[in-house]
C-alpha cells in the first residue's frame, strides 16, 4: 500500500528539524514525551500523528505548533 504523500512530507519535515538540532530520535523521543518507535514510525510515513502527538512533539522541539505543521509539498 503506497504511504499518503502528506504522511511523507511530514516525516521528512520533522527529520530535518530534528536532524537540525543534531539530535538523535531517542532525543527527540525523551524530550517529547513519546517513544522512540513513535518518532521512527512517524518519520517513515508508518504513522500519521494526532494532534496531542504534535503538540508534544512542538513542545520537545521548542516550536509552535503553526512551524511544525508548516511544511510544503511540492
Amino acid at each position: 500500500m503506497k504511504k499518503p504523500i502528506h504522511s511523507q512530507v511530514f516525516g521528512l519535515h520533522l527529520r530535518v528539524l530534528r536532524e537540525q538540532r543534531g539530535w538523535s530520535q531517542q532525543e527527540l523521543a525523551d524530550r517529547a514525551n513519546v517513544t522512540k518507535k513513535t518518532v521512527y514510525r512517524i518519520e517513515t510515513a508508518q504513522a500519521s500523528p494526532t494532534l496531542d502527538m504534535l503538540v508534544c512533539l512542538a513542545e520537545g522541539l521548542e516550536i509552535d505548533l503553526r512551524d511544525l505543521i508548516n511544511f510544503n509539498i511540492t
